[in-house]
């Protein structure tokens, strides 16, 4: 398992993957830096913490991985390697579990990068304009645990669009899920159905009721667990993709 994994982060490597990892938390910073700059009067670090966290749950998290699942495939799909992979000496499930693992490592990284770029955007705006620095303690703990909880609450979403992803060989399926389910996110945000959304999940974690909260994170992390699972059980028994 660890050579199969080794040889599936060599290949993120020369992909565009890392780029994309780097460049969604860093538009997010660039925003707040810009918009930091732009205020008349010193906000909370709680205010420019928690805004970063739901722009990052609401809209970026879902399209990151939207793309990211679509290159994670593309890699196989375009050269057409699914023929190669399968006829090595190797457990087929291990095939897609480091793929899983790759993309739940990106997903991860990406979103302690939002909460390290924050902070540097927001410090950096500080020190050219130092009578906008922000308020109050920055609870670093609490920052932390909320975007683990949007990590938690993806699963679901990360194994439907990577299950998408590698199952059909075009990338247009799982782009036009990915888009059509974060469009609904969007218009549906304050729904009461929209907690059992995939793309939706991420962002409940940021809403006031506990009920919300609790059910978009055991649906998102439980069921997006067993998901993962059936994804690997699943593809590793098809003769073809």
């Amino acid at each position: 398992m660890l050579a199969v994994l080794s040889v599936e982060i060599r290949k993120l490597n020369r992909s565009l993957a890392a780029l994309l990892a780097v460049a969604a938390p860093s538009l997010i910073a660039v925003f707040v830096f810009f918009n930091m700059l732009r205020s008349k009067a010193p906000q909370p670090w709680d205010m420019w913490m928690t805004s970063t966290a739901a722009i990052w749950a609401f809209f970026m998290l879902p399209m990151s991985v939207t793309a990211l699942t679509a290159l994670v495939a593309h890699m196989e799909h375009g050269p057409r390697s699914w023929d190669h992979l399968r006829a090595l000496p190797v457990p087929r499930w291990q095939i897609y579990a480091a793929k899983a693992a790759c993309v739940l490592a990106l997903v991860a990284a990406m979103s302690a990068a939002v909460l390290v770029l924050t902070w540097g955007a927001v410090e950096l705006a500080a020190a050219i304009r130092p009578q906008l620095r922000p308020t109050g303690a920055f609870e670093l703990a609490g920052y932390a645990r909320t975007l683990a909880m949007m990590f938690a609450a993806a699963l679901l979403l990360v194994a439907v669009q990577l299950w998408t992803a590698l199952r059909f060989a075009s990338f247009v399926p799982g782009l036009a899920l990915g888009i059509g389910g974060t469009f609904f996110a969007v218009v549906a945000t304050s729904a009461k159905q929209g907690v059992v959304l995939p793309w939706q999940m991420p962002v409940n974690m940021l809403a006031t009721e506990a009920w919300r909260v609790n059910t978009a994170l055991g649906l998102g992390a439980g069921l997006g667990a067993v998901a993962l699972v059936l994804l690997v059980l699943h593809l590793s028994r098809r003769e073809v993709l």
